[in-house]
């Protein structure tokens, strides 16, 4: 870019993904299905997908599928390696952790997002860990009502 040497956000992730692959880290995914009805979604919620789906069709309602995949994990930690767009963190962070967790899945999240100072040295904007962790201290505490780590790494 201009003549300058810049890091790759996607050669990372395939480089962090070299590296925990082989440490046995995995990516896992979980399957349900949705209905617009509250009443039977708070229902259906806990239930494995395939009585999910039954549920919802003998309720009269039509069910949509849906999943959720978390980059790695084990030992009931999921990391995601996010150097992707800003609004990807806070979905990991509000819904993808969150939903592993409340699934009994993980006992905690691990996000692992730039600094600013090696943000600033991406070829593309990327959230970075100085603003996403001001936005999670922002939310106040318990929220996201999941345990997390924010881990920020530099050049």
């Amino acid at each position: 870019m201009n003549g300058e040497l810049l890091y790759s956000p996607i050669d990372m992730n395939a480089a962090f993904r070299r590296h925990l692959r082989g440490k046995s880290w995995a990516e896992s995914r979980v399957n349900y299905w949705v209905t617009r009805s509250e009443k039977l979604i708070r229902r259906t919620l806990t239930m494995p997908a395939a009585e999910q789906r039954k549920e919802i069709e003998a309720a009269g309602e039509k069910p949509i599928f849906s999943y959720n995949q978390t980059d790695f994990v084990k030992d009931r930690v999921a990391v995601e390696i996010q150097f992707g767009k800003y609004a990807f963190v806070a979905y990991d962070l509000f819904v993808k952790h969150l939903a592993f967790y409340v699934r009994d899945h993980i006992d905690v999240g691990v996000e692992i997002l730039p600094m600013k100072s090696l943000q600033s040295q991406m070829s593309s904007g990327v959230a970075y860990y100085e603003g996403e962790f001001y936005n999670v201290v922002r939310q106040g505490r318990g929220v996201p009502a999941v345990p997390l780590i924010l881990l920020g790494i530099e050049a």
